[in-house]
């Protein structure tokens, strides 16, 4: 074993990569395969203080010959003072093809859930890419998410295995459209991770969860990596439709790709003041997906969303089990429907619910989004949720039915507009089974107008309320539990994208 030392950070070159700053160090080098067939290792140590940027690369003279490269890495994790964040390394590899911004040269990612990953050309370590292994310069790119006062230590071991390479496999994916009902509501989640990026389920274990959950869609979302798509094909059904994304997790927020082409890569890669986002965003609509920000008022560091919404298809206000941030997040949204309305715009943006479960006892399917689509199809499913023709639930056992009528049959449902004068009356019927002791609450610009009684043990009920145009711009539909004491609402069962009233 030979080994190399980059001593603190020393023997390093600081360059632009698309708009970020990063650090690139010594590169490593390994003879050619001529000396035989067996695996060569180097290893390389260094320290990184706080204030590192946020991507350092270590570069690795790849020479012909290569078929596997192993990569494995360790960190130290000093005892930090109370409110002082510790040391947190993530990890990935760049090929030949560079690593500018963009990803020609991705090849995988699995953040700080590895310590050790490998690629060759007819498999690779979830999260990376199988292919090609060819001469020239790779990088290994490690992310140093959070840094210690004391520095962050890690020593890398890299090692090539020399021999012929077997043949790349050709990837196949899900199907587009599963069989459907024609139009009706569909029931998905769209924020689910595996052992493809930090989750522990399988994929095999999430399409059996998610039909025991009563869902029809799914949409795969690791973090920063696309190499679960071509995984997917066999846990799909006619019964099933599954999409493919991915979660792009930047240092200021993160966003669910929707729907991709197969095999779509959205780098990570910037920070808000980088000015990055839009050249991404439009990547994933080219891609045909969309572009959902996740949590966006999470309190994990790097996870609150500081993008802005402009490019917002929709927004994912409920993200796993009900919290405070989903709160705040519901109120956030809201306060975009009122400025709609206040200037005028008939675009919105709406709203979402997915689980971001990553294992065990994380529930898939809680939240779902419930979609009104012409059929189980990728394009109708996502037509459905860009149109906000949704509603989210927190399970298959709740279901509503949310309507908005005039006195002359003029009649409107979920994400439609009831166009009627500013006088005529109007009458917003909301159907719930399946929320035993739950309590109806209708939000409008003005704010909640109605409060209902909790419904019966079994469940179902039925509300109306009366209002005109002039009085409420929209109307949306909460279902909350009973709150546990004092003022403040229980948690969500379930809510509405709105109904907006007027011409």
């Amino acid at each position: 074993m030979c080994e190399d030392d980059h001593a603190g950070i020393g023997r390093r070159a600081v360059f632009v990569t698309g708009a970020a700053t990063a650090l690139t160090l010594a590169t490593v080098s390994f003879a050619s395969a001529a000396g035989g067939t067996g695996p060569r290792t180097r290893t390389v140590r260094g320290t990184l203080p706080p204030g590192s940027p946020d991507f350092v690369y270590v570069p690795v003279e790849v020479p012909r010959g290569v078929r596997e490269i192993r990569v494995a890495y360790t960190y130290d994790r000093p005892t930090v003072p109370a409110g002082t964040q510790g040391n947190a390394l993530d990890i990935g590899l760049f090929n030949e093809r560079g690593t500018e911004l963009g990803g020609r040269g991705f090849r995988g990612w699995s953040g700080g859930a590895r310590t050790e990953f490998f690629v060759r050309a007819d498999a690779a370590t979830p999260g990376y890419v199988p292919g090609p292994v060819r001469a020239g310069t790779w990088h290994i790119a490690l992310g140093p998410y959070t840094v210690a006062p004391q520095g962050l230590s890690y020593e890398i071991t890299i090692t090539l295995t020399y021999g012929e390479q077997d043949e790349a496999p050709r990837p196949v994916y899900p199907p587009e459209r599963a069989r459907g009902r024609g139009r009706a509501w569909y029931r998905g989640d769209c924020h689910l991770h595996s052992e493809y990026s930090d989750g522990r389920y399988t994929l095999a274990e999430i399409a059996e969860l998610a039909r025991a959950a009563g869902l029809d869609f799914i949409n795969s979302s690791e973090h920063n990596t696309h190499s679960a798509h071509a995984h997917w094909a066999e846990h799909a059904g006619d019964d099933l439709l599954i999409l493919l994304g991915e979660e792009v997790t930047t240092r200021n927020g993160h966003v669910v790709a929707l729907g991709t082409d197969p095999g779509t890569f959205v780098d990570w890669r910037y920070r808000a003041r980088d000015n990055r986002f839009g050249r991404f965003a439009r990547q994933i609509r080219r891609a045909g997906g969309l572009v959902v920000p996740a949590h966006p008022h999470a309190t994990c560091i790097g996870c609150n969303w500081k993008f802005g919404f402009g490019e917002a298809d929709a927004v994912e206000v409920w993200n796993g089990a009900y919290t405070p941030d989903d709160e705040v997040a519901l109120a956030d949204w809201d306060g975009m429907l009122v400025a709609s309305v206040r200037d005028g715009r008939r675009d919105w943006i709406p709203a979402m619910g997915s689980s971001d479960s990553h294992r065990s006892p994380d529930v898939i399917g809680r939240p779902q989004t419930v979609v009104l689509a012409d059929d189980l199809s990728r394009e109708a499913i996502q037509e459905g949720i860009r149109a906000g023709r949704s509603y989210v639930a927190e399970s298959s056992k709740l279901s509503l039915s949310f309507t908005a009528s005039g006195g002359r049959g003029e009649h409107a449902g979920i994400g439609e507009r009831l166009r009627v004068d500013a006088d005529t009356p109007v009458t917003v019927r909301l159907e719930v089974t399946g929320a035993p002791r739950c309590t109806v609450r209708l939000v409008t610009d003005q704010g909640v107008l109605f409060t209902s009684d909790p419904l019966p043990v079994s469940g179902t009920g039925t509300v109306e309320w009366r209002t005109t145009a002039s009085y409420a711009a929209y109307v949306r539909a909460e279902v909350r539990h009973e709150a546990a004491a004092g003022p403040l609402p229980g948690a969500l069962a379930a809510f509405t994208n709105p109904v907006f009233l007027g011409r």
